[in-house]
């Protein structure tokens, strides 16, 4: 007698040889697609403090040439911050650097790491001949 290819599992029920194994493939297949999927729907983590950002971001060089009260955002890399209060900042991108003043803004930058990523809105002010940026809000 020829042996089937047919088989019992151990409730009696017939099976085919390999249904298990593309099962498990399947699962995981499945399991990789909702996840490649549900990646996509999470939130970006992004921390916004005061007010978000909402001009598109002006090089520094741009917004050191721009007139005292002007609206803008920049976008860099904090490189220094005050010590004991984080009511200040000093933001760089390739164009240079930019002092950016958060006393009016209602929030410090205390917790935010040195070198982190930051997007600022605020209004350019002169001050001693210094441009800075009187912030409103900020994203990291």
């Amino acid at each position: 007698m020829r042996p089937t290819r047919r088989a019992r599992d151990r409730a009696g029920a017939l099976t085919m040889p390999g249904a298990a194994i593309r099962g498990r493939r399947g699962v995981v297949w499945a399991l990789g697609v909702l996840l490649l999927l549900g990646g996509g729907c999470r939130r970006s983590g992004a921390t916004v403090l005061g007010v978000a950002p909402t001009p598109p971001p002006v090089s520094i060089a741009a917004a050191r040439a721009a007139h005292p009260g002007q609206r803008l955002s920049v976008h860099g890399r904090m490189v220094e911050k005050c010590p004991v209060a984080g009511c200040w900042f000093v933001l760089q991108d390739g164009t240079g650097k930019l002092r950016v003043d958060t006393k009016t803004a209602g929030f410090v930058v205390v917790d935010v790491p040195l070198e982190s990523r930051l997007t600022v809105s605020g209004w350019i002010r002169t001050t001693d001949g210094e441009t800075n940026l009187e912030a409103n809000g900020l994203r990291y």
